[in-house]
């Protein structure tokens, strides 16, 4: 089954120094999105295409990401994201729009925002926070 992919976001996040700021960029204004009830919208984060130790990494292995990563940068919330549903307080533990978190990818459903590929994650399936 072919996929077709947003090969220049993800050439410009996986070759940019600042991860965050490329998927800002590429992503831009979210105020036409809506997210509903307790979904997270996340940016999906690509391993830089030169690896600390100089290796260049093959396109389809960067690409890889898109489907197999982990990792993203949490870019906007639904109104009853973090939200105890018994009382309606927020719970101490949630991540912020702006922070990286971590996800198990079969948690997620795949969505493309303005060309660069996203996850929507249950906030109870988000895991981890991350720098």
């Amino acid at each position: 089954m072919a996929v077709v992919l947003p090969h220049r976001a993800i050439e410009y996040a996986s070759k940019s120094a600042n991860p965050k700021q490329a998927i800002l960029e590429v992503v831009g204004d979210l105020s036409d999105v809506e997210i509903m009830g307790d979904m997270v919208l996340v940016g999906i984060f690509f391993r830089p295409e030169k690896t600390s130790g100089g290796i260049i990494r093959p396109t389809a292995n960067v690409e890889e990401d898109a489907f197999q990563g982990k990792a993203g940068l949490v870019l906007k919330w639904g109104p009853n994201a973090f939200v105890n549903p018994e009382d309606g307080s927020l719970y101490e533990q949630q991540v912020a729009v702006g922070e990286w978190c971590v996800f198990k990818v079969g948690d997620a459903w795949s969505v493309s925002i303005k060309g660069y590929p996203c996850r929507l994650v249950r906030d109870t399936s988000i895991k981890m926070k991350i720098k």
